[in-house]
């Protein structure tokens, strides 16, 4: 051991033995506290930040996964019940991909892979059965791809095609999605989920799919298209007009001077709606069809009556005189021949079909009633209060809405609990943090003030020692100055002086001392610096007793505070 250490831990040990009982458990506690926020700090700084590795895991796949990490001694921790698994951000990459390879999280939802186990002595049903699971889950497979999307299963209603019938009936598709914890899929989402399918299927359009989520809201309704619940529609129309009216009312009156309540009234029934108009054509167009005949007969005597003439048949084979006019022929006069005229034209017309598809939630009726504060609405024109909110609202007077704008008294005491309220918030919440830095302050205060404790009690144990390194050996002051009086020195006592020992005798005006008649013997560096210091303190008692006896007080009552 180097002798600067060792003399370091020797003084250090002189000063611990030095302790008072109460210094000991002083520095025992300082040790401990130290030691304890060592382990505490490193602790902190080398705690690894954890990483999902995967998350949404069933039972089963969760339990292998955690199999296969201990089996790799990597850390974990389990969260959202045990479908989330955390690993050191440091082990992720590399942990998914030995994971990868055994297989897991296993893959139950299978796709294309069906047809390569399909046999070729396989059945039609079975090649069709086989090849609609196929498409199913290769579309569940994408839509559980999708952000927020736990899982997903796909139906699929392809009908037969025959050639014995005339109509096609069109595919639809049912999808159920299972959001993760917290997510609500939003209406864009919807959509997507909706034209992924439909653009899947051949003959499948974006009506024909149906999309239900876990909680059992119908997100997308086959011939409706996408849409939600019909309470959740009602009431985001209902907010959505509340707050843009409200908006509008708080800027004119100012905030807690009117409120307003939308009651909304929306149609379920969906279906489609084919209209049929017709115009005529503009520009002369020319007939579509068209058909003429004419008749005539002529000769003299023919329509005069005589006799023997048998005249022409009537109806049911009645003769009629001749001359008179048979039912639809024309005479040119009395006695010409019978004449026939017949003509049929279509004219084209302009023909527009129109189709519409209803669908549900379609609103029907609104009722919208606003209240303004008394002590406002007189200093405002309530017409063009209403006119404002029958604006922003959308009123229509033909499809049956109704507005309200009425001027009354509103009650100030929820204003005033409110108010109170919010100070007794805000109050608490100053506590809180008062309490708070009070307690991190005198958790700093346990930590810090037995260490500076510590520290000044070795500082002062230092000095301590330090001062009694100078009082070494018992002083005789009254020998020596009785000696130096008489102009001699004791045999036993004769100090072995240097020149600048000497020179400060001779100015305090002591005697000068003799040469040694006693040998000392011979000391080490050490031992000559002390007996130089004693040398030293015995000619200052010798030459002015009354000093070194205000200095020994001054060094007793040091040492009685210490």
């Amino acid at each position: 051991m180097p002798p600067a250490l060792r003399s370091l831990l020797t003084s250090l040990g002189d000063r611990v033995k030095a302790f008072t009982i109460g210094q000991r458990v002083l520095a025992v506690l300082g040790v401990a506290i130290l030691v304890l926020g060592g382990v505490f700090v490193t602790s902190y700084l080398t705690k690894p930040t954890y990483t999902p590795l995967f998350t949404g895991l069933a039972a089963t796949d969760a339990s292998a996964v955690v199999q296969q990490l201990q089996t790799d001694g990597v850390q974990y921790q389990l969260s959202d019940g045990g479908s989330t698994i955390l690993v050191p951000n440091a082990d992720v990459y590399s942990e998914r991909l030995k994971v990868a390879a055994a297989g897991l999280p296993a893959d139950n939802t299978q796709g294309y892979a069906l047809l390569d186990q399909m046999g070729v002595t396989a059945s039609e049903f079975t090649q069709n059965v086989t090849y609609k699971r196929a498409i199913e889950g290769e579309l569940a497979k994408t839509i559980e791809a999708m952000q927020g999307v736990k899982t997903a299963s796909v139906q699929l209603a392809i009908p037969q095609q025959t050639v014995f019938t005339d109509s096609k009936q069109d595919p639809t598709a049912s999808v159920f999605v299972a959001e993760m914890p917290g997510v609500t899929l939003t209406s864009s989402q919807v959509e997507a989920i909706v034209h992924l399918t439909s653009a899947s299927i051949e003959g499948m359009k974006a009506t024909d799919v149906s999309v239900v989520d876990a909680q059992g809201n119908v997100l997308s309704t086959v011939g409706g298209g996408t849409t939600g619940s019909s309470s959740q529609q009602q009431s985001a129309y209902q907010s959505q007009v509340q707050a843009n009216v409200q908006a509008m009312l708080d800027k004119v009156l100012g905030a807690g001077n009117s409120t307003v309540v939308v009651a909304a009234d929306m149609s379920q029934d969906s279906g489609t709606k084919v209209t049929e108009s017709y115009t005529n054509p503009t520009g002369g167009a020319s007939p579509l069809s068209e058909s003429s005949s004419t008749e005539s007969y002529g000769g003299s005597g023919a329509g005069s009556s005589s006799s023997g003439a048998t005249g022409v048949l009537g109806p049911d084979n009645i003769a009629v005189p001749s001359g008179s006019a048979t039912s639809g022929a024309s005479a040119t006069g009395s006695g010409s021949g019978y004449v026939n005229e017949s003509s049929t034209k279509n004219n084209a017309v302009d023909k527009t079909t129109e189709s519409t598809t209803i669908p549900a939630g379609t609103l029907t009726k609104q009722t919208v009633s606003v209240a303004i504060n008394s002590k406002v609405a007189k200093n405002v024109n309530m017409g063009n209060i209403q006119d404002l909110v029958a604006k922003a609202a959308g009123i229509d007077p033909t499809r049956g809405d109704s507005l309200s704008v009425q001027a009354v008294s509103f009650n100030g005491a929820g204003a005033k609990a409110a108010q109170q309220a919010l100070a007794a918030a805000n109050a608490q919440a100053a506590s809180d943090s008062m309490w708070q830095t009070i307690r991190t302050g005198l958790i700093a205060a346990a930590i810090g003030v037995p260490l500076i404790l510590a520290l000044f009690m070795l500082t002062r144990r230092g000095r301590r020692t330090e001062r009694e390194e100078i009082d070494l050996g018992e002083l005789d002051a009254t020998s020596a100055g009785a000696s130096a009086q008489a102009g001699t020195w004791p045999a036993a006592a004769q100090p072995a002086l240097d020149d600048a020992a000497a020179r400060r005798l001779l100015e305090a005006g002591g005697p000068t001392p003799t040469a040694p008649t006693v040998q000392l013997p011979s000391l080490d560096a050490e031992g000559a610096s002390i007996e130089r210091k004693r040398a030293e303190i015995d000619a200052l008692a010798a030459g002015d007793p009354d000093r070194t006896a205000e200095l020994l007080r001054g060094l007793l009552d040091d040492r009685q505070t210490v």
